[in-house]
């Protein structure tokens, strides 16, 4: 249960270029960049509770690895898709709804972070949470 916690945002990494190359406009950008995210996860064998908490939103997510579920991004954006693990990490494969489009994201724990990876078409970033 290495992801169960409480994880306050700490810094990113191309996280901007990331957003830039989803659609996502310069204002929104610009405000995601500064977002005070915050995550809380609960594991309970292969289920999962997620609460996201931002200066724009509240979200709570669950999923059971391995099944399908429907998902929302902060700027609106519709994705299908799963998390799985391999090995120590969480991979999430999720699709775009409006284009079709693949969206990896990981999620690793290394000492007292919690390290969120993304990849879109090719473009890299990283959010890096410290525990709370």
């Amino acid at each position: 249960m290495t992801f169960n916690g409480n994880w306050k945002i700490d810094r990113n990494d191309n996280y901007e270029k990331f957003m830039e190359k989803m659609g996502i406009n310069v204002v929104k950008r610009k405000l995601a960049a500064h977002d005070n995210l915050k995550i809380t996860i609960q594991q309970d064998g292969n289920k999962f509770a997620v609460k996201e908490t931002s200066n724009f939103r509240n979200l709570e997510i669950d999923f059971t690895l391995g099944v399908t579920f429907e998902y929302s991004l902060a700027d609106g954006t519709e994705l299908s898709g799963s998390w799985n693990m391999e090995g120590d990490m969480m991979k999430g494969i999720f699709n775009r709804k409006d284009n079709g489009k693949q969206l990896t994201t990981t999620r690793i724990v290394q000492g007292d972070e919690l390290i969120q990876s993304y990849n879109y078409e090719g473009v890299d970033a990283k959010r890096i949470f410290k525990k709370d």
